[in-house]
């Protein structure tokens, strides 16, 4: 469903992402961290075409982002970790607006019940500007997911969201995932990532250092086994060593 071949994002002499190549399948859900600066953002970007890779390719179910980029991108969905909204469209409006954009035929019926899945019904009539960080948050994924996309791109998807507002987030990408759908997720939150990722893809300065499940990366690092999801990321980022047990 996402396929990314020596993906490379350079600024200058600043190199951002050095040729990363990765695939996430339908139903899987790849956790991308990294510690702050490490390229995640540059690589989620690239992913939607929202900038342009300075070498490497990507597709996205099926379509080159570069010369198919209106196919690929109909069929995928990225929710930013800052939303951004339109200030003087209510929730309901910012779903129909979504659903014109993406010929949604049946908007009307599948949004009422994004709302009610993410505890948005009774704000409904509220404009952004009324509206918590973390309510922001959950319209900008509602907006994400009306087109019911076969990729899924988030980006720090958890924050603003009161503990409630978590467990239900939790449960919606998981359900996205069942239901088929590719997903990308990047967090800090290690303990989210360690429940809902089935592959990880750990990257420092823009380089891959580590990729498969937690089991597969303990696997090849024995050094690794009997620690926390936690130490494992700080040694293979190097950000820190192994605490003797």
């Amino acid at each position: 469903m996402i396929e990314v071949s020596a993906l490379s994002k350079s600024y200058g002499a600043t190199m951002a992402v050095d040729t990363l190549s990765f695939s996430v399948a339908p139903g899987e859900v790849l956790g991308l961290v990294g510690p702050n600066g490490a390229g995640k953002t540059t690589t989620l970007r690239s992913l939607c075409g929202i900038i342009n890779p300075s070498a490497g390719s990507i597709r996205i179910a099926g379509y080159d982002l570069q010369t198919e980029g209106p196919q690929a991108k109909s069929v995928l969905a990225f929710v930013p970790d800052e939303p951004h909204l339109f200030d003087y469209l209510t929730v309901e409006e910012h779903l129909r607006f979504v659903g014109r954009l993406y010929g949604v035929a049946d908007a009307p019926l599948r949004a009422p019940i994004l709302l009610e899945e993410l505890e948005l019904t009774d704000k409904r009539r509220s404009l952004p500007g009324e509206l918590s960080r973390g309510m922001k948050q959950k319209l900008a994924i509602a907006c994400g997911l009306l087109h019911n996309p076969k990729v899924l791109i988030l980006d720090e998807p958890l924050t603003g969201l009161d503990p409630s507002g978590i467990k239900k987030m939790r449960t919606t990408i998981a359900a996205r995932a069942r239901d088929g759908a590719a997903v990308i997720l990047s967090s800090h939150l290690l303990n989210l990532v360690e429940e809902l990722c089935t592959t990880l893809l750990v990257i420092r300065r823009g380089r891959c250092v580590a990729r498969g499940s937690l089991a597969e990366i303990v696997a090849g690092r024995p050094d690794l086994a009997g620690h926390s999801l936690e130490d494992i990321f700080l040694t293979l980022t190097g950000d820190a060593g192994i605490p003797t047990l």
